[in-house]
């Protein structure tokens, strides 16, 4: 975990929930797991890939890309207290192939367009600012493989709300352990809203 960013909130800001920005490949799919071990209590998704060439029967040239998610972690999302949101390369298609398998719901997500995946001179993410954006001084978590202290920094210099950049490796996913950490950020925000 990075860190989180703590700050005063505006009254009018509390009624929401915080919002947790969802990565998919690191946090929810351990893609740099050992490739031929699936990892426990996962399964494995085939999704076809949008970008190959089909030939006349509607066969892909490329294979499938390998996913693989653990059907419990949608519950254990849904019982933190955010309001969950993709922020993931996925976007949308997270909605049609990644959700089902959790038991999530279609969930807004953030629309990266022309930063998707463009490299900054500065280091900096390129989530990074969309997703200071997107809250808008809401609270939020953000969960992800490839936060810096850079992006740290940029939060808490530019997103007037509370904070939280929950790093996961790549290699193992989310865990029970990030699970509290995210919880416990969840009960510091709401502890925070009924003491002011």
């Amino acid at each position: 975990m990075l860190g989180a960013v703590h700050s005063a909130q505006d009254p009018g800001e509390t009624a929401n929930r915080p919002l947790l920005f969802l990565d998919v490949d690191g946090p929810l799919n351990p893609y740099a797991a050992k490739p031929e071990r699936r990892p426990d209590g996962y399964t494995t998704l085939r999704v076809p890939r949008n970008d190959a060439h089909q030939d006349d029967r509607g066969l892909s040239s490329r294979r499938p890309l390998r996913v693989w998610l653990n059907p419990e972690h949608g519950r254990s999302l849904l019982q933190l207290g955010f309001d969950l949101c993709w922020a993931t390369t996925w976007m949308d298609d997270a909605n049609r192939w990644i959700a089902p398998v959790l038991g999530l719901p279609e969930l807004p997500f953030v629309d990266f367009g022309d930063v998707l995946l463009q490299e900054r001179p500065d280091g900096l993410h390129w989530k990074t600012g969309p997703l200071v954006d997107y809250a808008g001084g809401r609270p939020f978590a953000w969960v992800d493989d490839e936060q810096s202290e850079l992006d740290l920094s940029y939060v808490t210099a530019h997103h007037q709300g509370a904070g939280l950049l929950h790093h996961v490796n790549p290699r193992i996913g989310l865990r029970e352990n990030d699970f509290h950490s995210l919880a416990d950020f969840a009960r510091f925000l709401d502890a925070s809203r009924t003491t002011s």
